[in-house]
């Protein structure tokens, strides 16, 4: 079982692109920041391959993307926004990336992280960009063993003075073995306005907030919850 959003004060996301929270977890993160809690993102890569439109030069598709993102987490409650400006499509779980995210780690102090599944999902391969896979890891590498280590990237705490944390819990996204469901029937209206602030990358899609319910109907009767429920699916698992 999770820890209790009553014992949680702030809870860290990190994906690999801009709008990779959103599809995973927007709904779930409306009711956490409803419930006073402090939820931060970090985004590793700066998602320069992502958009449409061939008018735009790849240049400023990371300054659109920073600013639809930033969008999005003010429509679920979330102004506290980490960039890593990694390449997009280049992402691998490099030591270089664990330190980076260490770093923000030790910054906002999580009880709670919430990562992408660093495995592939041979069911749904779409759903295994090597990117997501490559921040997943990276993520679980810098809870364990790194951020709690005062060891760990010295230079952290001896230059920059941030001390050592250690995570509770992790929940992972888009897991192929979930074990949790959170109910976003109340706030999936929320996941949709963070999803639609996307514009390069939502804008063009078609039935978007269609398919959102679906798999969010998919969820809900996974976890065998009323017709006509919405859910998002994690695995939770303990880190202490």
């Amino acid at each position: 079982m999770p820890i209790d959003d009553k014992e949680i004060e702030r809870i860290l996301i990190v994906t690999a692109h801009p709008d990779d929270l959103d599809f995973g977890a927007a709904g779930t993160i409306a009711q956490w920041t409803a419930k006073g809690i402090q939820v931060s993102y970090c985004v590793c890569t700066n998602g320069d391959q992502g958009g449409k439109d061939p008018e735009v030069h790849r240049e400023e598709m990371p300054v659109i993307r920073q600013r639809e993102q930033r969008d999005a987490g003010k429509a679920v409650g979330v102004s506290d926004v980490h960039f890593l400006n990694y390449v997009d499509g280049t992402l691998a779980p490099t030591l270089e990336l664990r330190k980076d995210i260490v770093r923000v780690i030790r910054k906002v102090r999580p009880q709670r992280l919430v990562v992408q599944y660093p495995d592939r999902n041979w069911e749904r391969i779409f759903s295994s960009h090597p990117d997501h896979m490559a921040a997943g890891e990276a993520a679980m590498q810098a809870v364990y063993p790194d951020a709690g280590n005062p060891f760990a990237f010295q230079n952290i705490y001896k230059i920059e003075g941030l001390e050592p944390w250690s995570v509770s819990e992790v929940w992972v996204m888009g897991s192929t073995t979930p074990n949790h469901f959170i109910d976003i029937t109340p706030t999936f209206d929320k996941k949709i306005k963070a999803l639609k602030a996307h514009v390069s990358q939502t804008a063009h899609a078609e039935n978007l907030e269609e398919r959102m319910r679906s798999w969010a109907e998919r969820s809900a009767e996974n976890a065998g919850l009323p017709a006509g429920s919405l859910a998002e699916a994690f695995m939770v698992v303990s880190t202490i």
